[in-house]
């Protein structure tokens, strides 16, 4: 299981809003054939690992990371292919969630082919949390809050300066982690300080690029922003209050950028969904990521922790963010920890 789950990850920004999906046939415990699903509307898993199989995928055990599907869209059911190839047995990490590919597991069984779900299923829930938040959150997307700060917790110097805090192979798993997500999105002070392009450039090319999204109360990005100058290119979000003066909203529209009027920041990430945002990165500044923190709009934390101090000078990774007694303090579940050169990746769920 583990090993179709690593498989999964090879669709990374290549299948949305399909999940990451990846199986093994085993034959007398030697893996005989395996895939994962590669490009939305292309083969699913299954049928891919089920062909290179060949003919020992009969009498063999099928693990999968996700219930087969049991309909025909784009492709056919994976079920259908199960059922031809003569599986065995069929261990599966998730249950489908959504209604109109589930009942893959209760076609296998009517067939006579034991099903077991729920090994990995943890991993699996993990893999695929913003498939699954939109299933069953669709009021909002799904919002990640990546963050590379020093050891004393700064995301920025005494003077402002961010680049760069993290090395060259952590700002590679930033790119990488970009190409997964429907838009990435900053304050408006970060905008305006450093003119980031929030674009992907690494080593995993987006089906759909992400678009851009700034949250500025006040809506006061120069048209100088190259934020702004390229907003007819990539697709570009102001997420403004509706007392953000009317002049300053009319200069961004007429320069490509799309401005969402809302009473509340909760207000601001349904009407993102609404434009069709299902997912978002948010990387910055602190006082954004205290206010997500602290509203409970944030699901995940990506932390990047590099070996460095930059004193009470530096600039906040949260601000604003609300104190309580530790007995009442929210805890996040650790999804993931390893090293990315000598800086170190957290990364954690609201439970």
């Amino acid at each position: 299981m583990q090993h179709a789950l690593d498989l999964a990850w090879r669709g990374w920004g290549r299948v949305h809003p399909n999940p990451l999906v990846g199986a093994v046939v085993l034959d007398g415990g030697e893996a005989v054939g395996e895939g994962w699903h590669a490009e939305y509307g292309a083969q699913h898993a299954e049928p891919i690992a089920l062909a290179a199989a060949g003919a020992r995928a009969r009498g063999a055990t099928l693990v999968v990371t996700l219930e087969p599907c049991a309909h025909q869209g784009q492709q056919p059911p994976c079920v259908d292919a199960i059922l031809r190839a003569g599986i065995r047995r069929v261990v599966a990490a998730l249950p489908d969630p959504n209604p109109v590919a589930a009942g893959g597991a209760a076609r296998l069984r009517e067939a006579g082919i034991p099903v077991e779900l729920g090994p990995g299923r943890d991993a699996a829930e993990a893999q695929n949390a913003a498939f699954l938040h939109g299933l069953s959150n669709p009021e909002r997307p799904f919002v990640a809050l990546k963050l590379a700060t020093s050891l004393d917790g700064r995301i920025a110097d005494l003077e402002g300066r961010s680049r760069w805090i993290s090395g060259s192979e952590a700002r590679g798993y930033v790119h990488w982690l970009r190409a997964g997500f429907d838009a990435i999105g900053v304050g408006g002070r970060t905008a305006r300080a450093d003119d980031p392009s929030l674009t992907v450039r690494g080593a995993v090319t987006p089906r759909v690029p992400p678009g851009r999204v700034i949250f500025d109360a006040a809506a006061d990005l120069p048209g100088s922003l190259g934020l702004v100058r390229s907003a007819s290119e990539v697709p570009t979000f102001v997420v403004a209050s509706r007392q953000a003066p009317a002049a300053r909203l009319t200069a961004l529209e007429r320069a490509g950028v799309r401005v969402l009027a809302a009473p509340s920041l909760s207000e601001g990430l349904a009407a993102l969904r609404a434009a069709g945002i299902s997912s978002l990165l948010v990387e910055g500044g602190g006082r954004l990521a205290g206010t997500l923190i602290g509203n409970g709009l944030c699901d995940r934390f990506y932390w990047i922790q590099s070996p460095v101090w930059l004193g009470d000078r530096g600039v906040p990774a949260m601000a604003e963010l609300p104190s309580e007694p530790i007995a009442r303090a929210e805890r996040w579940r650790t999804v993931e920890r390893r090293a990315l050169g000598q800086d170190t990746l957290l990364v954690l769920d609201r439970r």
